[in-house]
């Protein structure tokens, strides 16, 4: 192909997907040829561990993807480094009329766009950003004082009342791709270990949203032995399916797990209108807190021996899988701020570093949640019982036992608090901070 022939850049980030595909249905309707693209963010991948699995997944994903797109006599353009420093080499190399993307809403993808769009206006190009992330975007569902809702039932309220099925239609991207892409020499996506890292021998899942497994969700979902999970999680992260095609196929079976798509959805609102959540509490007087943060306890939190099963079960699967059902996230979260009085921020760290489904704003809002700190919180005095949680979700120590093979021996360990101690210190902790005038 001609190089200073004019071209659009359809850029891959988090919608790793032909299909479906806002961001790219616009980019294959410019006029222009088509060249897809993506990023190893140098700057990501420089802070990950080794054996990362989410690295794992996305070679694989784009592996996939560059198979797809050499059928329609394409490919995937796959770049290693700073993406300001990438573009600044493609705009010398192609004449780029525009770079199509789809919005991302985390800090550093904000910050990093904003430098890559003030590359490509210096060079006479533009970067064209769309929503594809959600149903209703940041902005679109506010109070009737025009501010955003800041608890999450009002806020499903109004989004049921603003929803329509016009929302969720397909964008006919996929078919469009057959004679629009660029067609060149693309050489093979990298592995893993060709970029610095070990394939951890853990594979993501498939999802399952097939219309039985969402009908039984709310009876199923608490229950860490039923598996009545979706494995939604890590597709939605990467993008390997749309937000509109889960609720095409599924909406209208369950209340339940439409509502868990709908807190998705409010965590990305909040983070947009209120982005000191990422390093803060919400309510800046829980900032007061006086933690504890015993470095060994929090290991040990971390290694799954705290002495409390249900949390050891939690954290072992975690390790081994880069998952952990969502019932056990919260007693595990819950367990580390209330039991140990370990800053919430220690364990959201944690968490982002090992689970395949991270995302900032439902990572930070839950971890926020737990610890009573946010938004939409639990109350500072709602302690969860470990052990009552335990007889109530795994009575019969199913799960227990399948991440725990010590458990009701010698070698698993004594619980390292007591449930009572620490919720009363807890309580006074928390008291203490939000009202210091107290004598307590």
């Amino acid at each position: 192909m001609n190089s200073r022939e004019e071209i659009v850049i359809y850029w891959f980030r988090r919608d790793l997907r032909t299909d479906d595909n806002r961001g790219l249905r616009h980019a294959l309707e410019s006029g222009f040829p088509v060249l897809p693209l993506f990023i190893f963010d140098v700057n990501i991948l420089s802070k990950l561990e080794q054996d990362d699995a989410r690295v794992s997944f996305i070679c694989r994903l784009i592996t996939g993807l560059h198979a797809k797109l050499r059928n329609n006599g394409s490919g995937l353009l796959t770049m290693y480094g700073d993406p300001e420093t990438i573009f600044r080499d493609l705009t010398s190399r192609y004449r780029i009329k525009a770079v199509y993307a789809n919005t991302d809403y985390e800090s550093y993808a904000i910050a990093r766009d904003k430098k890559t769009g003030n590359t490509l206006q210096a060079a006479g190009s533009v970067l064209k950003l769309f929503s594809d992330q959600l149903v209703m975007e940041p902005g679109s569902v506010l109070k009737s004082d025009g501010k955003p809702y800041t608890v999450f039932t009002p806020f499903l309220k109004k989004w049921t009342e603003l929803f329509s099925a016009g929302m969720i239609a397909a964008e006919d991207s996929a078919g469009k791709t057959a004679g629009l892409l660029m067609t060149d020499t693309f050489s093979d996506p990298p592995s893993p270990e060709s970029l610095g890292f070990r394939s951890p021998g853990m594979l993501v899942r498939d999802f399952d949203i097939g219309s039985e497994r969402i009908a039984a969700y709310g009876k199923h979902r608490d229950y860490p032995a039923l598996n009545g999970g979706t494995g939604l999680g890590p597709h939605l992260r990467f993008g390997t399916i749309s937000i509109r095609e889960v609720f095409r196929r599924t909406y209208g079976i369950s209340r339940i797990f439409t509502s868990e798509l709908v807190w998705r959805e409010f965590f990305m609102h909040i983070l947009h209108f209120f982005p000191h959540v990422e390093t803060r509490s919400f309510r800046p007087g829980y900032d007061n807190i006086e933690w504890i943060n015993n470095e060994e306890h929090f290991n040990l939190w971390c290694t799954g021996l705290t002495g409390y099963p249900l949390v050891d079960a939690g954290m072992r699967e975690l390790a081994l899988t880069g998952c952990m059902h969502n019932r056990v996230r919260m007693v595990a979260a819950g367990f580390l701020v209330k039991h140990l009085l370990c800053d919430w921020r220690w364990g959201e760290a944690w968490f982002a570093s090992k689970l395949v489904d991270y995302e900032l704003s439902s990572n930070n809002g839950n971890w926020q949640w737990s610890a009573g700190t946010g938004c939409d919180a639990a109350p500072y005095f709602r302690v969860f019982n470990p052990v009552t949680q335990q007889l109530k979700f795994d009575a019969h120590e199913l799960y227990i036992r399948k991440w725990i093979p010590e458990f009701g021996t010698g070698a698993y360990p004594e619980p390292i608090v007591t449930h009572h101690e620490a919720r009363i210190l807890a309580i006074a902790r928390y008291r203490k901070a939000l009202h210091p005038q107290v004598n307590l």
